[in-house]
């Protein structure tokens, strides 16, 4: 048994060459192989959001605060709220983050294939972001 208490691991800023605006990424758990699940806490700041990417074995994404932004490839932006789960689909190309105008925090559970849990792609464009407006 492993417990991680509150607190005791460090938040990390989302990498520049993965995310667009304010992005703090909060591990929860990523225990050693054989185990391949690992969930973080990702809180997106108005206007911050994923590039594009897909992740081997599927995401599911929990909203626990705010309101967001999901997208797969050729679909329509969807808004999330707090209670809402939300699953990609293994290599399904999609991306999330907050609205233009409100933080939203999810937690991301996924799992690695090959020692890896997400391939990244290109940053998704404010055009594209801007569909969101839209809905």
């Amino acid at each position: 048994m492993d417990i991680k208490r509150a607190g005791s691991q460090p938040s990390a800023k989302g990498p520049d060459e993965y995310f667009t605006g304010i992005v703090r990424i909060d591990p929860l758990n990523s225990p050693a192989e054989p185990a391949r699940v690992a969930m973080a806490l990702v809180t997106f700041e108005p206007g911050a959001r994923t590039a594009w990417h897909t992740h081997p074995l599927g995401q599911t994404l929990i909203v626990t605060a705010g309101c967001g932004w999901v997208q797969r490839e050729g679909g329509p932006v969807e808004t999330i709220r707090p209670g809402d789960v939300v699953w990609f689909q293994p290599d399904e190309k999609h991306w999330h983050g907050a609205t233009a105008t409100t933080a939203m925090s999810h937690i991301a559970v996924q799992e690695k294939e090959n020692g890896s849990p997400v391939t990244w792609m290109e940053m998704v464009s404010d055009a594209d972001y801007a569909r969101g407006l839209e809905g």
